[in-house]
This record gives structure tokens, C-alpha cells and sequence, in this order.
């Protein structure tokens, strides 16, 4: 699981990154510039969240850059649901993390109409099933510091 889910994180970093800038830039006037017309500052700002975790994770290094290739790759409404998902991350309690990890580990394995069927079930359980559930299917231990 966190051979597919690392790279995502290292994605927050970049989708993430313009909410930070915005705190430095006033977004609502006009247009943005383009890289090249950016600061020195602005554009450390940007890149400073990626800078860290390269630094910080040397082991990881070869993920990043087949990560970013892949990225390239994507079609932008692929990107939009990265996006989309990495927010919703980000917004998540630690328990609903732990939550989605764990239904992450548990049907990463299962074909497309199994995981539907299993979130049909899921959907109709009780909270204390749902519970049950996740005791029994716990995920997998993890590095806390990435969330």
C-alpha cells in the first residue's frame, strides 16, 4: 500500500503548495505569473515542501522521480481526482485515516466488482459491525510522521 500511497504524499506537496504561496501572493487581483516571471522567494516557496521531503527521505528518492513521470503522464482529469483525493486526505481525522488505510489494505487485492460488492456491505453495516470490521482487518503499521 505505501509503495502506491507515498508518491500521493509527495504529491501533496505540489498540489498543496499554491494554498501556501497564496498566503505570500494576492491571488484575487490578477492572473498569476508564469514561472519564469515568479521571484526568487515565490518560487522557493513552492518548491521548499518537495525540497524537504527529498532531503528527508533519501531511500524514497527513486519513487519520487517515477512518480513525477507518471504525474506528466496523467491525463489532467486523472490529476483533478489526485487532487481531489490528497484534499480529502488532508481533511480526514487521524481515525478516519486509519479507517481508510485499513479498507485500503483490505481490498487493494479484490478484483473491480468484488470491491463494489464490498462497499455495498459496507455501506449497509452498522456502525459496530463496521467496527468489528476494522478490528479484525487492521492496517498495517505505518510512518505517522507522513500524515
Amino acid at each position: 500500500m505505501y509503495r502506491k500511497a507515498a508518491p500521493l504524499l509527495f504529491l501533496a506537496a505540489f498540489a498543496l503548495a499554491p494554498a501556501a504561496f497564496a498566503q505570500d501572493v494576492d491571488t484575487s487581483a490578477a492572473p498569476l505569473p508564469a514561472w519564469d516571471q515568479l521571484t526568487p522567494a515565490q518560487r522557493d516557496l513552492l518548491i521548499a515542501p518537495v525540497r524537504d521531503r527529498w532531503n528527508r527521505e533519501p531511500d524514497k528518492r527513486p519513487q519520487f522521480i517515477e512518480f513525477a513521470k507518471r504525474w506528466q503522464s496523467m491525463p489532467p482529469a486523472q490529476r483533478e481526482r489526485a487532487r481531489h483525493g490528497m484534499q480529502r486526505w488532508e481533511g480526514m481525522s487521524p481515525e478516519q485515516r486509519e479507517q481508510a488505510r485499513a479498507l485500503f489494505h483490505g481490498t487493494r487485492d479484490m478484483d473491480k466488482d468484488a470491491r463494489r460488492a464490498f462497499f455495498g456491505k459496507w455501506r449497509q453495516m452498522t456502525p459496530q459491525q463496521r467496527t468489528d470490521w476494522l478490528k479484525a482487518h487492521p492496517a498495517p503499521e505505518h510512518d505517522s510522521a507522513r500524515d
